[in-house]
């Protein structure tokens, strides 16, 4: 599950710079959508099976994760690359390296800031609803704890990033009511859907828990 994450943020925010276009979605969405989406049902297995400590480690471990990762390219991009008359015949081909490595791995500060509040606030709150859930169930009804803890979480993370990317950190801020019917709202539909496609898998994760932890 750790390891999941890790990478799941990693390439869901590369992921994020491709839109697509889904024939039952009105607007494009972007890709690390979906991906992104899948770090919610990590967390919920966590929380059930092992415990709210296993599973706010695991919050943080993505996000150092990410944060990592960055640091590394950033460095990375900082070494000045060939010039065409150093690169010659031989090299020609690694002359455009530098630019696509930017477009990828240096994101708009806006963008970051409002991806790592969103994702701090969004999986703490998770874990959180999650657990109240739990207690009032008396442990039952895992496919409902799961459900709203995550379709609850969704919006969250949709809504605390649209308004830091596109209205407070954007020197050009959008209207509220195109931040919220496009960005929040827009791809929220999509979060619901892969939140009941999750399910069946909060089950199946009973099955691999250590013999030593099982009930």
């Amino acid at each position: 599950m750790y390891i999941y994450t890790v990478i799941a943020i990693i390439c869901a925010n590369i992921q994020v710079l491709k839109i697509v276009d889904f024939p039952f979605f009105n607007n494009p969405i972007a890709l690390g959508t979906i991906l992104f989406s899948s770090t919610y049902l990590t967390t919920d297995i966590l929380t059930e099976y092992f415990g709210t400590k296993s599973a706010r480690k695991n919050i943080l471990l993505g996000f150092f994760g990410f944060l990592l990762m960055t640091i590394f390219m950033l460095f990375t991009l900082g070494f000045t690359p060939l010039d065409k008359s150093a690169a010659g015949e031989e090299y020609i081909w690694a002359l455009s390296i530098q630019d696509n490595l930017i477009g990828i791995f240096l994101p708009f500060p806006s963008f970051f800031i409002a991806s790592m509040i969103a994702y701090l606030s969004s999986q703490y709150f998770d874990v959180w609803f999650y657990e109240k859930i739990s207690k009032f169930t008396k442990k039952r009804f895992i496919w409902l704890r799961n459900n709203l803890s995550t379709m609850t979480s969704g919006l969250l993370d949709n809504t605390i990033f649209s308004i830091f990317a596109w209205i407070i950190l954007n020197p050009n801020p959008l209207d509220f009511n195109t931040v919220l019917f496009t960005f929040i709202l827009g791809t929220y539909v999509l979060r619901i859907v892969i939140a009941l496609l999750d399910t069946p898998f909060i089950y199946l994760a009973k099955y691999f828990k250590p013999n030593n932890l099982n009930e």
